[in-house]
């Protein structure tokens, strides 16, 4: 595991996920090369769509975005030099 403490920037995420969500991205992080975003933001969406059920988007890297996400479901933090966004995504439609 990664010595670096993680950094929560923002969540509305229950404790245990929050925990859950900055452990996957330590655990990314000692499988896959730091500039590897691509597989660390599969592994950390994967290991929520197994325990959490269906439909986790994550986002790794440098990044600015904007979203809809379920209440109660989404994290943003960072972990060494990257950013991590993890959210599931809100089916309900947008207000015009």
């Amino acid at each position: 595991m990664l010595e670096g403490k993680a950094l929560i920037e923002d969540t509305d995420m229950p404790v245990k996920m929050q925990i859950q969500a900055m452990a996957s991205a330590s655990e990314a992080l000692d499988l896959y090369d730091v500039l590897d975003y691509k597989s660390i933001a599969a592994h950390m969406k994967k290991e929520f769509d197994k325990k959490y059920g269906g439909g986790w988007q994550c986002v790794v890297g440098s990044f600015w975005v904007f979203f809809t996400h379920s209440k109660g479901s989404f994290i943003y933090f960072t972990l060494e030099t990257l950013n991590f966004l993890i959210f599931k995504g809100d089916s309900s439609p947008s207000a015009a």
